[in-house]
């Protein structure tokens, strides 16, 4: 553990644990495989009357199709426990009355079902590989070229599959930046501390005494720790060797081989 980490660590131990959040994918599952144990430690952190709330930029699939998978695996959970990207998302356009043109799969699109998206004023992009070609992509450069909105769901680099690593919508949203000479997307989901903020207020703990738990060292735990959480990383998912030292100034609070490891020290944490 880094000699930061060790005093983050210190310091968390002063603290009360009521929450955490914890990321899905690569976290909890890969596709549809659980990670070992997962399902025992979520059991573990319910009798311990911890509060939890599951934080996912997915944007493969709906908040249902979503909810469907994980029971499938074994998750006892509702679907008011998870809070996604593409909800945030849906707030957003709903809060600034926007018509978007929807990079989602056809999966996802039932979450936002009933907006308007005919002349679109913005470009609202998530995970969508269908839709990741020429003429679509030329489409959504002219829009934002002509004043419409960049909404990226979310901004990930790539993302954990059983076949390996792959693009996330991050290059994506990135291509469109540059092509528009120098737009700057708004970023819903992890790592922006507005879509922290929101999962506390559903929660109703306080940032101080809630622990994040996730495989994006950037993403799941520096976003957390800027929102003024801690954040463990899990070896699982899309996490590579070294990920631990990139971020700054502070590294995580603390560094797990996974999230049944992670729950154990959060519950250890709680009783000293």
């Amino acid at each position: 553990m880094h000699l930061t980490g060790a005093r983050l660590l210190l310091a968390a131990m002063r603290r009360t644990i009521d929450a955490v959040m914890v990321d899905l994918s690569g976290t909890i599952h890969i596709e549809n495989q659980a990670i070992c144990g997962a399902q025992e430690a979520l059991e573990r952190l319910k009798r311990a009357k911890v509060k939890v709330k599951f934080v996912t930029n997915t944007t493969k699939e709906s908040l249902n199709r979503l909810h469907e998978r994980l029971c499938s695996l074994g998750f006892d959970l509702s679907k008011d426990d998870i809070f996604t990207s593409l909800t945030a998302a849906r707030r957003l356009v709903e809060r600034r009355r926007l018509r978007p043109r929807l990079f989602l799969e056809e999966v996802a699109l039932e979450d936002f079902q009933g907006i308007d998206c005919n002349d679109p004023n913005a470009v609202v992009v998530g995970l969508a590989p269908t839709k990741f070609n020429y003429a679509d992509m030329n489409d959504a450069f002219r829009l934002v070229l002509n004043g419409a909105s960049l909404i990226a769901i979310n901004k990930a680099r790539y993302y954990k599959t059983s076949t390996g690593l792959n693009l996330g919508a991050g290059p994506f949203v990135a291509a469109l930046e540059y092509a528009t000479d120098g737009t700057i997307a708004e970023i819903v989901g992890k790592p922006s501390e507005s879509f922290f903020q929101e999962a506390l207020r559903e929660l109703g703990c306080q940032a101080q005494h809630t622990v994040m738990i996730g495989d994006d060292v950037r993403d799941d735990v520096k976003g957390a720790m800027d929102a003024g959480m801690m954040g463990i990383l899990v070896k699982t998912g899309k996490y590579r060797p070294g990920d631990e030292s990139k971020i700054d100034p502070a590294a995580p609070t603390l560094v797990c081989n996974d999230f049944p490891e992670a729950v154990d020290r959060i519950l250890q944490l709680r009783q000293t």
